[in-house]
């Protein structure tokens, strides 16, 4: 087994996917409308299936903010340099809510991003992160 995507709703399909592929660096991979059933699906991530997990952004139609709830924690990205991550998504209008530092209690060195509709994003610096990753 493994992971194949994570969903998650969205209230503005277009700035979302503004947001995963302009400000983290993904690549939008497809898209699908289904307006019989009333959504929009957009895939995105650094490579598609099966060598990647994707990211599904799903958009209900007419539905324009979720509350996001207390059992959703962040998803994660490998990066080499948190800081200079960091750097590069302000410069291109992200939310930055943690600047890059050490865990609490450890050494390793995280940040936390926002996406458009709150969702958090957790930066891990990995020095083997591949130098083809959009968040150099």
């Amino acid at each position: 087994m493994r992971i194949l995507h994570t969903m998650l709703r969205v209230g503005k399909l277009q700035r979302s996917i503004d947001f995963y592929t302009q400000v983290l660096g993904m690549t939008l991979l497809r898209t699908s409308d289904n307006p019989e059933y009333k959504y929009t699906l957009a895939f995105v991530g650094y490579g598609s299936n099966p060598d990647h997990a994707e990211l599904e952004l799903t958009y209900n139609y007419g539905v324009d903010h979720y509350d996001l709830g207390t059992a959703y924690g962040h998803i994660a990205l490998a990066v080499p340099d948190a800081k200079a991550a960091c750097d590069k998504i302000r410069a291109a209008g992200g939310n930055v809510t943690r600047e890059a530092g050490a865990v609490k209690g450890g050494s390793t060195v995280i940040a936390f991003v926002t996406d458009p509709d709150g969702y958090k994003i957790e930066l891990i610096e990995r020095k083997d992160t591949a130098s083809d990753a959009g968040l150099r």
